[in-house]
């Protein structure tokens, strides 16, 4: 589905500016007149469109549901708002004041409807809320995500959707008065604290403080752009050799929205490499908002003369045809072994290269086998023995 720019202007426009303490926030509209170009990029982008009112916006609701399903118990009026586009699309209800997930969802990728119900013993919160979906509010557990200043106490919202205050911190006085003491910009924060902005809701943890008046939250109450994450959120623990539902054995991760936990165990966050290095979320016109296209990206510094590696050409790296599919970076060092939902995938961001021997001991796939379906992992490990610019030991293991 191809995402228009004024989808979000309801959201933005209907919410009303909240204080917290002295630092006022502004709304993403107020940002356009100072930065037209990267406003009008940014209202194309997925971030600024997770969140619609099928209401305002009919074309919003992407399910179909011109036919009976038993999983789908509710109609297209009763949808207040929907989340997601690319690879599902939830539904939320209305009750009171606050918003539930009706218990099905599209899968936009295989194009079929399939059940919404995380089970007891998925993720943590399962052991606070009821089973019924309509007994799981989407304020403590969705909503400050998908939301700029989600406000615990009132259950309002500065806007809906990833606007500029969510990254860049309350811009009132910034709008009144423009400088850059008075705005957050990640470009300028240490590495940590500029991975940060992006982890508070690209991470699977919970609160250090919860429950927080008397609820538990699934996302980091108290966080802003430019504080220290790990003061309010502590990321999902884990052990290794065990695998969950969050996690594969090897402590990489087996669910979609962990790109943070997987980065921080990078080599790539150990040498202050930051998310917006290779991402720009304004917009670009590559997949995942990617700043060049992924190969290109990662070869800028890890070109065949640079210390960083690859040693060798390209082909002689990845033992497969210039401009292949397994001459992809990514295919080899980021594998899509995250589930989002059902065979929908997407990509690991650990950057480790993933052996055959290690898809045997811990059952974490593979990106031999991923792409050569008809082989088995004895035959990939036999394959890489005999690529002798790598050491073979490493490949047992």
């Amino acid at each position: 589905m191809k995402l228009q720019p004024q989808r979000w202007a309801f959201l933005a426009m209907v919410a009303v500016p909240l204080a917290m303490g002295q630092q006022r926030y502004a709304g993403s509209k107020s940002c356009a007149t100072c930065h037209a170009a990267t406003f009008a990029s940014w209202q194309k982008t997925r971030m600024a469109n997770v969140v619609w009112d099928p209401k305002v916006h009919p074309d919003a609701i992407i399910g179909d549901f011109s036919r009976p399903n038993p999983l789908v118990t509710f109609k297209k009026a009763d949808v207040a708002f929907t989340y997601g586009s690319k690879w599902k699309q939830r539904y939320f209800t209305k009750v009171g004041d606050d918003y539930f997930v009706f218990p099905a969802q599209w899968d936009v990728i295989n194009a079929v409807w399939r059940a919404y119900n995380p089970k007891p013993g998925t993720d943590w919160w399962t052991a606070k809320y009821p089973v019924d979906q309509m007994q799981r509010p989407t304020g403590p557990l969705c909503d400050g995500c998908h939301s700029v200043n989600y406000n615990i106490a009132t259950k309002q919202v500065t806007e809906w959707n990833v606007g500029c205050e969510k990254c860049h911190g309350p811009g009132a006085a910034h709008v009144e008065r423009p400088s850059k003491a008075n705005i957050v910009n990640p470009a300028r924060l240490d590495f940590v604290r500029a991975n940060d902005v992006c982890i508070q809701c690209h991470s699977q943890g919970q609160p250090r403080a919860n429950p927080i008046q008397g609820r538990y939250y699934d996302w980091p109450v108290g966080y802003q752009a430019g504080g220290q994450l790990s003061d309010v959120w502590k990321l999902e623990e884990h052990k290794l050799g065990e695998t969950t539902f969050t996690h594969f054995a090897d402590d990489s991760a087996h669910k979609n929205r962990m790109q943070g936990n997987d980065f921080v165990t990078s080599r790539m966050h150990q040498r202050g490499v930051t998310c917006f290095s290779c991402h720009d979320v304004h917009g670009t016109e590559h997949n995942a908002d990617l700043i060049k296209p992924g190969s290109l990206l990662c070869l800028e510094c890890h070109g065949p003369k640079s210390p960083n590696g690859p040693q060798g050409t390209l082909e002689e790296h990845t033992h497969h045809k210039a401009l292949s599919a397994g001459s992809e970076c990514t295919a080899c060092h980021m594998p899509k072994i995250a589930q989002t939902i059902a065979d929908v995938n997407v990509r690991s961001h650990t950057f480790r290269f993933i052996t055959p021997a290690t898809s045997e001991q811990l059952k974490i796939p593979n990106a031999c086998v991923m792409c050569h379906k008809d082989k088995s992992n004895a035959w990939a490990g036999q394959q890489l023995q005999g690529w002798t610019n790598f050491s073979s030991w490493r490949m047992e293991k």
